[in-house]
Parts: C-alpha cells; structure tokens; sequence
C-alpha cells in the first residue's frame, strides 16, 4: 500500500499530469483539498471509490483515513493543488507516515508561480534583467517564517519575488518592498491562474493596490513583483541560441 501526494496544478483539470491522472484513476482511496483542487480532478478516480474532500477535515482526521486503507491494502491518492512540495503541508503527513511504516510517493505538479507566468505571457528569467525567483509567502494567520526570511532580506537582491498568501497583507507588502525596488516597479496580481474565473492585475507597487481593492480581490492570489514583469525591450539574446556562442551540443560557431 501506498500513500501518492499527488499535484494536481493550479486550477486547470488539463495541467493535471499523465501520471498523476493515471495513479487517481488506480487507487482506491482519494483525499482531495477541494477548496482549491477541482471536481473534474478528482473525477479521474474509478468507480466505488471512496472520495473524500479534506477541507473541513484535520489532520488527524485525514490521517485516521489513511491508517484504515494501508489496514486494507488500498492505496491513496491524496491530491494537493499546485505542487505538493510547495506549501502543500505534506511534510507533517510525511512524519506521520513515516512513524507508522506507511510508504508514500510525491508526484509533482504545476506550480502556481509557473501558471501565473504562462496567464500574462512572460518569461521570469530574462537575460541581465533577472534570472532567479523568490518563493514566499507572507504569515498572517498561518504558522510564522524563519527569521532570516523577510521581504527586506529578499528585496535586497532585487530578484522577482513570488509572494502567496498575501493578499490581505498588500498595503504592507508594498510599505516594505518599496525602498529597495522603488515604486515604479512592475507588480502583477493573479487571481486564480488558470481557472475560468482568473483575473490578472497589472500595475507597479505605487498603483497595485489600488487596483486590487476596486477589484475586490482578497484570497487566492498570487503577487509577483520584479523587473522582468515591466517592458522586456533592450535585454539581450539568450547565449543559448547565440549563433557565434558554440556549446557542447553545438561545439562550432556557426556564421552569421
């Protein structure tokens, strides 16, 4: 018997993996975080399953379920949004799998960061305008972040910062990221990236919340701030490609 944490992406049904569609439609036993993932996702599980929708569960609660199918050798599809390896509160799971010999797989998925970057047609790594990401989030009511981890200590990098769980924090958010990426700095807010229902906010940190209170955004939200949001005119060409540029897998230079 096997526990599979399975990603079931953002939002999309059709983002969802060949292998995680396979592996929902294998098993038995499907728990599925259904304030964020689909019906149409978990519709893949076979017929007589039993399927049950955690959000108002705890984790005991959801634990107990899983103890009972290893007792009857079922495995378990238990399918988080996005990527179960980011912020999918599967560590926990994990630990207590673990204590009771239980085996688990993680099989990942879309991310939010990545959908979001797809809905407003962008690369995030541009050339000598910004070439890492941030992932973060803020802590409101959720457990608190490691010291280190601030949005100042961040911003000092000038690096594209993916931010959830934030969207009620913004008027702060902006306060704090304002003197180091100034504030005419590209922002863009994603409601639901990839849903039928997504709306997508463009702005700079001195307009963006603004912007979000008349559109009365106030969860499930992600908030990317960074250069490479703005005008992409002016970088250069990838040496990737670059014809002058010879690598491994094309070890001569080839003429203009």
């Amino acid at each position: 018997m096997t526990v599979y944490f399975i990603g079931a992406g953002p939002g999309d049904p059709e983002l969802l993996t060949l292998k995680a569609a396979r592996l929902i439609g294998a098993c038995p036993v499907c728990l599925y975080a259904g304030s964020l993932v689909p019906e149409a996702v978990v519709a893949h599980a076979p017929e007589g399953a039993r399927v049950l929708d955690t959000a108002a569960m705890t984790l005991e609660e959801t634990h107990a379920e899983i103890v009972a199918a290893h007792a009857q050798g079922r495995d378990v599809a238990r399918v988080h949004s996005g990527d179960p390896s980011l912020y999918g509160a599967i560590a926990e799971q994990i630990r207590r799998l673990k204590a009771d010999g239980i085996d688990y797989a993680i099989i990942p998925g879309v991310p939010a960061y990545a959908a979001a970057a797809a809905a407003m047609g962008t690369e995030l790594t541009v050339p000598e305008v910004g070439q890492s990401i941030v992932l973060t989030r803020m802590s409101m009511k959720s457990t608190g972040l490691p010291a280190g981890e601030t949005l100042e200590n961040f911003a000092a990098t000038g690096t594209t910062l993916a931010i959830h769980l934030g969207i009620r924090a913004l008027r702060d958010i902006v306060r704090r990221l304002v003197p180091f990426y100034g504030a005419d700095c590209p922002v863009a807010v994603v409601y639901r990236a990839s849903w039928p229902d997504q709306v997508i906010l463009r702005g700079t940190l001195a307009d963006i919340h603004g912007a979000v209170r008349e559109a009365k955004i106030t969860r499930t939200a992600l908030i990317m701030v960074g250069p490479v949001l703005g005008s992409q005119h002016g970088f250069p060409d990838s040496a990737l490609y670059d014809a002058a540029k010879p690598h491994v897998l094309r070890p001569t230079a080839k003429k203009a």
